[in-house]
């Protein structure tokens, strides 16, 4: 990472013109508003009074943890099947939490892709940089004007995280792909069942297609689904990384009441930018 590679995504939050390398550690804009690039290497552009929280270096660790694991290896590799194909040089992961999905799919894009890491949380935006020189740094509000360029990405990736399709489509170049990692209403449903973690809607999957119909059309879906060995750190892990953190905390579970495994159940989506 550095300055001019970070400048090379992004537009002034308060203007929309391009930002440039405008200094040491500096973005800046043709019209005078200037940036501090942070010195682990991202930039924070959230809106003025922003007072939305992201995940906690609690939350990031439980994600670390069960990520090295490889728990959910096989969500990223379906990840993975559905954005290699288009050969994406530029890559916006939103939502990246830790990174691990955008770096792996960086490892296997193979050298020459580069990879843009946002998230609401400061504490992720660094974990998702750390070692790596092919990952740039934002920390921005998804739910808000984001601000990244337009048509510059070929991919975005979308891994348990909200979604504001309009702001993607137009970051998106014509031809390039959305890929989006929805759970199912029996994801995790054994440990859901016997703790106060957050429900999942069912038709997640339907109304993601729904809401990116105005510029997106369907090229792949995949259901992965697995049962994976549970044991009471596991457990905690799941429970800790997710949101059901932000409103529980303790242990959730009897530890001696555990199933001997948990079903993981989420559907990959991909759909082109029309």
């Amino acid at each position: 990472m550095s300055v001019q590679t970070l400048a090379a995504w992004l537009r002034c939050p308060n203007c929309v013109a391009e930002l440039t390398d405008a200094g040491p550690q500096v973005l800046g804009c043709a019209n005078g508003h200037r940036f501090d690039v942070n010195r682990r290497g991202y930039v924070t552009l959230l809106p003025p009074r922003s007072r939305v929280v992201g995940d906690s270096a609690g939350m990031l660790d439980a994600r670390a943890e069960l990520l090295a694991s490889g728990a959910y290896a096989p969500i990223r590799d379906a990840l993975i099947a559905a954005v290699r194909p288009f050969e994406p040089r530029k890559v916006l992961d939103s939502g990246t939490g830790t990174g691990w999905y955008l770096q792996g799919l960086l490892d296997a894009l193979g050298g020459g892709a580069r990879g843009l890491a946002s998230d609401l949380s400061p504490a992720a935006v660094a974990r998702a940089l750390r070692g790596r020189a092919d990952v740039d740094g934002l920390v921005a509000d998804v739910h808000a004007p984001l601000p990244i360029r337009d048509g510059v990405t070929d991919a975005v990736t979308v891994v348990f995280a909200p979604r504001n399709p309009p702001e993607f489509a137009r970051l998106l170049r014509p031809g390039g792909v959305l890929a989006v990692v929805v759970p199912r209403a029996d994801h995790l449903a054994e440990l859901r069942a016997m703790s106060p973690m957050l429900d999942v809607p069912a038709g997640k999957a339907g109304a993601l297609e729904a809401s990116v119909a105005p510029w997106f059309s369907p090229v792949s879906a995949r259901h992965v689904r697995y049962e994976l060995p549970l044991t009471a750190d596991r457990a905690a892990q799941l429970q800790g990384m997710g949101p059901s953190a932000h409103h529980v905390g303790g242990a959730l579970v009897d530890a001696t009441a555990l199933p001997a495994s948990v079903t993981v159940s989420v559907d990959v989506l991909a759909f082109t930018r029309r």
